[in-house]
C-alpha cells in the first residue's frame, strides 16, 4: 500500500505493518488466503490486533497452515491446540479451522479456493475512491 496509514492502524506497530504490507493488497496465493481464512475465523468476537499478535503462534500451532495436515487433525491435535497459549483456545474456532481445511481441499478438487474467492469480483480488485 502507498500513502499514509489509515487512522485505524495508528498506535500499534502490528497494525501499521499489516496495513502497509497486506491490507487491501490483492492476494493470488492460495496458501496465504487459507491462512487469512483461519485467522479471520479466529478473530470472531475479538480485535484483529489480538489475532495479529498471535499470528506466529497460529503458524506454529497449525503446522504453518499446512492445509492437508490440518484437514487430518483428530482429537489428539484438538487437545494440543486447546492447550496452546499461542492461539485463541476455543473449541469451536479450532473445529472451524479443521472444517475449513477440509472444505478447502474439497474445493481444490474442483475449480479451487482461489477461483471461488476471486469469482465474487470478476477476478479483479475493487478500487474504492474514498473522498475523505
Amino acid at each position: 500500500m502507498s500513502g499514509d496509514p489509515c487512522p485505524w492502524c495508528l498506535g500499534h506497530d502490528e497494525y501499521v505493518q499489516y496495513h502497509d504490507q497486506e491490507w487491501g493488497v490483492p492476494s493470488y496465493d492460495p496458501q496465504h488466503l487459507f491462512e487469512m481464512l483461519i485467522l479471520e475465523g479466529a478473530q470472531a468476537g475479538l480485535s484483529w490486533l489480538t489475532i495479529l499478535r498471535k499470528r506466529e503462534g497460529y503458524r506454529n500451532a497449525f503446522d504453518n497452515f499446512d492445509v492437508e495436515r490440518i484437514a487430518g487433525y483428530g482429537e489428539r491435535e484438538v487437545s494440543r491446540l486447546l492447550a496452546d497459549p499461542g492461539i485463541v483456545r476455543n473449541r469451536l474456532k479450532v473445529a472451524s479451522a479443521i472444517g475449513n481445511a477440509q472444505a478447502f481441499l474439497a474445493l481444490e478438487a474442483g475449480d479451487g479456493f482461489l477461483q471461488l474467492l476471486w469469482s465474487f469480483v470478476d477476478a479483479k480488485p475493487i478500487q474504492n475512491q474514498c473522498r475523505t
